[in-house]
């Protein structure tokens, strides 16, 4: 034991071996879907994702135009609506978040004109499997209390949220 502590190249190879295996290990307990409430751990199966994870995926952040919002509102609104949609994703699809991670996060912020269609196109986002979430303002500043402000969908397939959000406009 001694030896190997003594050569610089026998330590880098047992410090490799021991991360390889730690890291081997973690990654067997995440992909069974274990998931800590708390102090509690909860099993869940995720032997299907909720849909498949190939091709590229993404994120859509969609702000109501009606509400005029300063750009600075809008963005920390579209900061909390993906924050949610990733603990949603965490949740229920931590396959597609763990994807979309690790291709690059792509974000689209695009605009609707009222909360009518806000609420439209989320019944329909939940309605195809995707993960969501609905930002509604404490009403600190500009907004009035409860106001929803901004639909956050994905991360997912980009071809099924293009269906859902593709003819509308950047914001």
């Amino acid at each position: 034991m001694y030896k190997i502590l003594e050569n610089p190249t026998a330590s880098i190879v047992a410090g490799l071996s021991i991360g390889i295996t730690i890291g081997w290990v973690l990654k067997s307990r995440l992909s069974r879907g274990s998931v800590y409430a708390g102090s509690k751990q909860v099993t869940k199966d995720l032997s299907e994702p909720a849909i498949a994870v190939t091709g590229e995926y993404k994120m859509v952040l969609v702000v109501r135009n009606d509400l005029k919002m300063g750009k600075g509102k809008a963005a920390a609104q579209c900061a909390h609506a993906a924050v949610g949609c990733c603990e949603n994703a965490l949740q229920n699809n931590r396959e597609a978040l763990a994807y979309w991670r690790s291709h690059g996060q792509p974000k689209v912020v695009v605009k609707v004109e009222d909360e009518a269609s806000l609420k439209a196109l989320s019944k329909k986002a939940e309605s195809a499997g995707l993960t969501c979430c609905v930002i509604a303002d404490a009403g600190r500043t500009q907004i009035a209390p409860g106001s929803k402000t901004v639909l956050g969908i994905g991360p997912g397939p980009a071809s099924l949220i293009d269906e859902l959000t593709g003819h509308l406009k950047l914001y």
